[in-house]
């Protein structure tokens, strides 16, 4: 049986009022195919644009292995020339992804071909609009973002494959202790639930995004993305209202972050497998009580 995935809620257009009731309020996933309908981005970013736009500046490329103990968390696995690595994901499969890239920085008139949907919130962080490229077959592993925003994600380009889990479930996902990703040892798309039983049953949402789509992942939603084909995306976020989640956010950042970071650089390979055993335990305990419910 493993996962039990359901479709995520598809929709053209939405008007604010119905975002808002339906979706921000009760933290619902969404995917809206015609927010970027009137964005120049969604003709004019090919690849051949973007490489013009950025160059031959080198950017950090990042792969499907599984983290090393030894050494700091987000460590890349390559380098290259940004404008050879879009012909590399244009053409070849690979593994290697961008992740988090402010292309703004590198050409602010970019900002000119994208809109936040105000219109459908507030909150938005302005300086924080960031980009993630992927050849086919890269894989961004499961987690959810450290500071808890709301995010709009579009994508551009083939397809891209998206599972999504709330919250709730993460002891079950084998949550890695003091840190907001999970255990790697198992394939989201295909988990091996024999050796993983916490898995079986889990409940969540799947959609294959396409050129133009905008994903809303609501603050604290489990993600886990595959690059059907090589492509890029946006991710514009957004602070949640509540203040009881802005705390949080501060909390994660400073413990889920910076403790986690020290603890991992001093013990290295032994805290990491002290984490493991951890998060298998813990989602034993909460298979065996039959939670989240």
């Amino acid at each position: 049986m493993s996962f039990i995935l359901r479709p995520i809620d598809t929709v053209e257009t939405i008007t604010p009022e119905d975002f808002k009731e339906n979706y921000l309020k009760p933290r619902r996933p969404l995917v809206i195919k015609g927010l970027t309908k009137n964005w120049p981005a969604r003709e004019k970013w090919t690849p051949e644009y973007l490489k013009k736009a950025v160059g031959s500046k080198v950017v950090p490329l990042y792969d499907n292995s599984k983290a090393d103990p030894s050494k700091p968390i987000n460590s890349s696995a390559a380098e290259m020339p940004f404008d050879d690595y879009m012909d590399l994901i244009m053409s070849t499969p690979t593994e290697l992804r961008i992740f988090f890239f402010n292309i703004f920085k590198q050409n602010p008139e970019l900002l000119n071909d994208i809109a936040f949907p105000k219109e459908l919130m507030g909150g938005f962080i302005e300086s924080m609009p960031s980009m993630f490229f992927g050849g086919s077959n890269s894989v961004t592993f499961l987690h959810y973002d450290i500071d808890l925003p709301h995010i709009f994600h579009t994508h551009f380009g083939g397809s891209k494959h998206v599972i999504l889990f709330e919250n709730k479930w993460k002891r079950r996902l084998y949550c890695i202790p003091n840190a907001t990703y999970a255990l790697e040892d198992y394939d989201v798309a295909n988990p091996d639930t024999k050796k993983f039983p916490a898995l079986e049953g889990v409940e969540g949402t799947e959609v294959f995004l396409e050129h133009g789509d905008t994903l809303f992942m609501p603050t604290g939603y489990w993600h886990w993305m595959k690059y059907v084909e090589g492509g890029y995306s946006l991710s514009l976020r957004a602070w949640d209202a509540s203040i009881s989640r802005k705390a949080a956010s501060i909390y994660n950042l400073a413990v889920k972050g910076g403790l986690d970071s020290l603890l991992k650089m001093a013990f290295k390979a032994n805290y990491a497998q002290y984490r493991e055993k951890l998060a298998v335990k813990w989602a034993n305990k909460e298979l065996a009580a039959g939670k989240p419910y």
